[in-house]
């Protein structure tokens, strides 16, 4: 079962009807026994980061989630995927999880618009099992204005946007996505049942 994590600052819905179109078990809680029950976390995220994780920190679960990374699959959404670093500079200066080591920062893109959205061509960096069924130029749905900034070795996955972005980045068994899996057809869904995958294989 995956615990998808509610603090109030997430497109919950839209996820949990994700896994359920791919019979994938799955319940939003913001308990944190449901959560060390869980089998593998999905973190969403929509909004500001400053307030995500003042929204976080209310629940109690910063340490939950912390701890529980360490020992099953987790993936973080938009927001969520931000979150698992270590700071972002939106409004100031936010301490993050620090599940993956980097920094949160406004996106440089020139002339184009903030935010930034709509779908966009993927650009593979390195294997992983979430892109199993996925090839470079595959498209899928961004709504954001601020991008990861991390080592090559956590980048599994790019766009461009004014500059290259990462998309899809990974720690071991600890990922982010920084589009909407669930709002990116079947591209994104192959991605959420393999993540599932990856899960039950743990």
């Amino acid at each position: 079962m995956l615990a998808i994590v509610d603090y109030g600052a997430g497109n919950l819905f839209s996820v949990k009807n994700a896994c359920e179109y791919l019979s994938i078990e799955a319940v939003i809680t913001r308990d944190p026994a449901a959560i060390r029950r869980a089998d593998g976390i999905i973190l969403p995220g929509v909004g500001a980061f400053p307030d995500a994780m003042s929204k976080l920190s209310e629940t109690g679960l910063i340490p939950v989630i912390q701890e529980e990374a360490g020992k099953k699959p987790l993936l973080g959404i938009c927001l969520g995927m931000q979150m698992l670093f270590d700071s972002s500079s939106e409004f100031g200066y936010t301490k993050g999880l620090g599940l993956i080591p980097g920094s949160v920062g406004r996106i440089c893109c020139g002339s184009l618009k903030l935010p930034h959205i709509g779908w966009n061509a993927l650009t593979i960096r390195q294997p992983s099992p979430l892109l199993a069924d996925t090839k470079d130029g595959d498209c899928v749905y961004f709504v954001h204005s601020f991008a990861a900034a991390c080592a090559p070795q956590y980048l599994l996955a790019t766009t461009e946007y004014g500059g290259t972005i990462p998309a899809l980045v990974g720690n071991g068994h600890i990922f982010g996505a920084q589009f909407h899996p669930e709002k990116s057809g079947p591209v994104g869904l192959s991605m959420l049942k393999n993540f599932a995958k990856v899960v039950a294989e743990e």
